[in-house]
Order: structure tokens, then sequence, then C-alpha cells
């Protein structure tokens, strides 16, 4: 957002700071600064209001709030605490809500405008932040929500349809297929339940509420008589017409980050006050349907001091922290240590004690807080468990073992989830085996299968896991040969870590063993344990030549194990070998259906570190493994 130092300087008496001051000031206390340029006797600060405060950081007088409190420095006139005029009823206007999406609606109608260019402080005041100057009236209300935050609109009263001598507006969701054009000119055709203000007279659509007007009711110099409009919408459907559409707009971007409908009132005050001066008229009347009222009041927050200083670690006096309330507009009031306090109406951010908190510690200053050494392992909490968890994991990477996460989700389980990330996830892990062997088949496929003792995945996986009505911390250890039969290995290292445990929890089942750390005394275990310091291996860099692929099939006797027939290829192939696949197998059978024969097909992927190989050089290779596969008994390469 476009911020002119100018601009804010109105709402001061006192002469602000120079830009790069104000800067500072902001970057350190609320918004982020992208970048601050000149612009004539002015200065542009590209403020970046991130989400959390954008329901009321989208304006010039927002900025202008924050650096009140900041810099402690009063405003002259805060335009949202001042007291909104009493504004006369119409019978010429009605206003009809037919979507619960449109929080509050304000409608005035003025007579007698006369359109045409703005003033020169109007024009320079909105180019300075980049915006084009239209005519008096549009400027008008682009002003006013540049200015305080509310979008507006403003209709050409004459190009709506009269009906008992009266102008109609409705809200409502966009019919299947219902078209509208644009104020640019571009026809877009809706998605249904779009949220639309329209000509309720016509059935016409005028607008995209929240987005952007239509052409139907343009203001053009031949207008005369208007209707302004000051809305508030829901912001999700805002956001979701405007994602639909892909039309984003001044307008869009405050809507959906909910600004209060309080607002709207005094955009309109401010809107029909400057329309009167720049462009002339009459107020004929305004009709306000707000059906939301009371239901966005702020929330009463109760907190303390000694919470206050404890979230933030500092030692504020009640003094400093009522000093913030104060400066911030926070009604409040105390009892003993504790204060209940009230957001003004457009702080639609303040909702538990640690935004109180927060407020209070960005406003004085966070470097204001001293710095706190960290505790000495003399004073530090007891660690024991926390220890007793890393000596596990210590003592199976010691052995060759890497630890994996996998995601607490389920397919089945005793909880399930209301409202699942993954349809087909629907439930909480009550166990870590299923995912522990879900990532063994996962690695096999991209594990290198090459001669020698690391020719296996092993892994391990440490997390809780949730039954019906209770959690527990969990491990499962996972174990998969690529290349010979499965070895004993898995319960050598289980029985193995059950001596240093002290407890045999573990389940063992296919490929993975798995133990309820609950039954096991961590703190015990970790008592006095210092983590070892890993030693890391060799890295052994890729190829940067292209790798090559050749296929090897082989009948084989009934019986035959597809280890048998990998490890036989593996010893003739030598270190060219990369990798090795089965990717078919299939059996021959007598008339009784008995098994005669296997067929085993094998990929294998040949690689060189120094050069690209060639036919010169795998064919001995393959010449070789043919020969020794043909050599065994029963054994025939296809």
């Amino acid at each position: 957002m476009k911020v002119s130092r100018k601009w804010l300087q109105k709402f001061f008496d006192t002469e602000l700071p120079s830009a790069e001051q104000i800067a500072d000031a902001l970057t350190f206390h609320v918004f982020e600064i992208e970048e601050t340029e000149s612009h004539g006797d002015d200065t542009i600060l590209d403020v970046k209001v991130l989400p959390d405060r954008a329901a009321y950081g989208l304006s010039h007088r927002s900025v202008a709030y924050e650096l009140s409190a900041i810099l402690n420095m009063p405003l002259n006139a805060d335009p949202l605490r001042a007291v909104l005029p009493e504004m006369p009823a119409t019978n010429e206007l009605a206003i009809n809500l037919e979507s619960e999406k449109c929080l509050r609606y304000m409608g005035t109608l003025v007579r007698g405008v006369k359109v045409g260019p703005s003033p020169s402080w109007l024009e320079e005041a909105l180019e300075s932040v980049g915006q084009r100057s239209i005519n008096n009236v549009v400027d008008a209300t682009n002003f006013v929500m540049l200015n305080i935050g509310q979008p507006l609109h403003a209709f050409d009263a004459a190009r709506l349809a009269k009906k008992d001598e009266k102008y109609a507006i409705s809200v409502r969701g966009a019919h299947e297929g219902e078209k509208i054009t644009t104020l640019t000119g571009e026809e877009f055709i809706l998605p249904e339940g779009t949220l639309l203000i329209t000509d309720a007279n016509a059935d016409a659509p005028i607008g995209i509420a929240g987005v952007k007007g239509g052409h139907a009711a343009a203001i053009t110099e031949a207008t005369t008589d208007i209707i302004l409009e000051s809305a508030n919408f829901d912001g999700t459907a805002v956001r979701r017409a405007s994602q639909a559409l892909k039309l984003w707009t001044d307008a869009s971007l405050r809507f959906q980050n909910r600004p209060s409908p309080e607002l709207a009132a005094y955009g309109m005050r401010d809107v029909v006050a400057l329309i009167l001066e720049v462009a002339g008229g009459e107020v004929v009347g305004m009709v306000d349907v707000y059906p939301a009222r009371g239901i966005a009041e702020n929330p009463s927050v109760s907190t303390s001091l000694d919470r206050i200083n404890n979230r933030l670690g500092s030692s504020y006096s009640s003094a400093d922290v009522t000093r913030v309330f104060d400066s911030l507009g926070f009604s409040y009031t105390t009892e003993g240590d504790t204060y209940t306090v009230t957001a003004p109406f457009e702080r639609r951010d303040i909702f538990i004690p640690e935004d109180i908190a927060e407020e209070v510690g960005r406003i004085i200053g966070y470097d204001s807080i001293p710095a706190t050494p960290l505790l000495t392992r003399a004073i530090m909490p007891d660690q024991s468990r926390y220890r007793g968890i890393e000596r596990i994991k210590d003592f199976l990477i010691e052995r060759g073992f890497t630890e994996v996460s996998t995601q607490s989700f389920a397919k089945e389980g005793g909880v399930h989830l209301a409202n699942p990330l993954d349809q087909t996830r629907p439930a909480l892990r009550a166990s870590l085996a299923d995912n522990m062997r879900e990532a063994l088949t996962r690695a096999a496929a991209f594990a290198p299968r090459v001669l020698g003792p690391a020719n296996a995945l092993k892994l391990f996986d440490l997390g809780m896991v949730f039954e019906k009505d209770s959690e527990h911390l969990s491990l499962a250890i996972g174990y998969m040969p690529l290349v010979g039969k499965p070895q004993s290995v898995l319960a050598e290292v289980t029985d193995a870590l059950a001596d240093l445990m002290g407890e045999s929890p573990f389940v063992m089942s296919e490929m993975v063993a798995e133990a309820n750390l609950d039954l096991v005394d961590l703190a015990q275990l970790g008592a006095g344990y210092e983590s070892t310091r890993i030693t890391l291996g060799t890295f052994k860099p890729f190829s940067i030549y292209p790798f090559a692929l050749r296929d090897i099939a082989v009948w084989t006797p009934a019986g035959t194990e597809e280890s048998e027939v990998e490890m036989a290829i593996l010893a003739e192939a030598g270190d060219l070998l990369a990798r090795i696949d089965l990717f078919d197998r299939f059996e021959k059978k007598n008339p009784a259906g008995e098994t005669e024969r296997i067929s085993y097909a094998f990929r294998l992927v040949f690689e060189s570190m120094e050069c690209t190989l060639s036919d010169e050089d795998l064919n001995p290779i393959m010449e070789r493994i043919t020969s020794a596969l043909n050599a065994r008994d029963g054994w025939e390469v296809r």
C-alpha cells in the first residue's frame, strides 16, 4: 500500500519526523516498509500490511494511528473517534438484502451534483499514491477509501429503474450464466452465487459486491443524481469472487480482510461531505440496513500485569501498560492486577490475552525488553527423558539405521478426524508399523542394489500414536534386505536395544518391530547420557555421464528364488552395475497345474564415473553374465 508522508501530516499538528525515521518506526513496531521514494515535495512509503493487521491497517488513518502510539504524538483529530452526524432518512430508496453475506448496506441518495474534474489537491493526493484521477465523484470515493479504509461506490441514479417513484437496490447471489460488464468494459460470466449489487426494479446487476462496479450505472459527465454505497461484505465471498474472475481491486483487498461493519458509517459520512464540497448537490436521505448489528462487536479480553510480563520476559509497570492502552484507544477497567480490555471497533485482531501482550510489547518496543541469557546446564529443567530418547536414536544410527518421520494420518484408526486434510487418510495413526512398511517399500524403489553389507534398507521412526482413549510414544524399526534372503538383523538389533532399555516391549511383524516407549523408563535410560558425535561418511559424487540399460531374462527350475538369480547376476556384473530391478516373473506349468519352470526378467542399470558406456564396454559383461547363468543346472537365458 502506497502511503504519502504529506497526507499523513494532515493527521498531526506536530511536524512528523523524516520519512526514514517514519519507516524505521513502522518497521520495528507494526508494518514492513518495502521502499521509500520521492514524489515532488512528498515522500511515498510502500507499506506492507500483513494479514493479521489488514482488517484495519490499509489506510492513511491507520498508519497515522500507529505512528501516534509509537512516537507518542497525538492525532489532531481521529476521523474514527468523531461523533457521527444524524442523516435524514428517505422513502425514495429501498435496500433489500437477499444474502446473509452482506453484513451491512448503507445507501444515500444525493441530487444535483455536478460531475467534472477534481480540484487540484484531490488529484495530487490520489496521484501521489498511484491512483488515476477520473472525476470529482469517483475521486471522492477513492480518497475516502485510502484515507480511512472503507471501500465506497457511486451509481448514476438516472440509469436505474424507478418503480412507484422509488429506486431499489438488492444484494443477491448471481444466477447461473448471469453476465456483467464492469466499469472498464470487461464482460464476465459470473459463477453461480457470486454476490451482486443489482437494480432490484429491473433485476439487473450493477456491480460485483466488494469487487467492482458495473458499467450499467457508471458515473458520467451527464450524471446529476447519484446513489452512494457504503457496505460491508463477507470476506470469504469477496475473495472467492476475485479468484474466480481473476479480478483483484483495492476494494476486494480490503473486504477480504474483514474490516468492521461499523466502518461503513464513517465512510458514508466522509464521502457525502467530500462530494458536497467538490461536486455540490443536496442529500435527499439515507437507508441503513444492518443485519450484523451487535454481532460484530469486539470481545472484552481479561489479562493481568504478571501475565503480560511473563509472556514478554519484561518488567513493565502498570503505568507502562495503561499508557499503551490509552495510546491505542483501548477502553479498559482494572480490578487489582487484572485488566479487562476492549479494542476499538476497527481493531479486529484482539481476541486473547496474548494479543494484549503483543500490543504492549510492540508499542513500547521489543528492543526495550532486556536480553536474558539461556539457562545453564546446572539450572535447566531435567532433560533425562529427552536424553533417553536421544540415546535410543544414537544406538540405531550407530548401527546404520536412518531416522524417518512419517505422517500422523492413516487409513484406519481409533480416532477419526472431522475434517481430514487427506480424504484417503481420515484417521490418526494407531501404530507406526504400517507407515514404516510403506516407507520401506517406497525407499526400495529408489535404493541402489549392489553387492556388500549395506545392501539393505534400515530405517526407524519415533513419534506419537493415538488410540481411542489414549496416546503414547512409539518406536518402529524397519529392515528390508534388497538382495538375498531376510536375515536375523532386526531381531538382533531389537534384542540389543531391549538389553539397553532394561525392557523388551517390541512387537515383531513383517519387516518391522514396534515398541511402546511409555513402557520404558526413559528418564533412567537418559540419566547422565551425552549424545554421541556421529562421524559422517565420505561423500560419493554422482556420475555426470548417462546410464545404460540392459535387460536379461532366464528360465530357472521350479523353487528357484528371485534372490538367487539376483546374486548370480551381481557376482558377474562388476563395478559398473549401479542398479538391478526385477520387472517380470511368470511360471510355466504342466497339465497337472504344477510349476515346471520360473522365468525372471531383470533390468540392469550400468553407469561409469569416467565415460559414457558403449556396447564395447557392456557386451563382454553381458556375455559373462549369460555364460554364468547358463552354466547352472536347469537355467537357460532366454
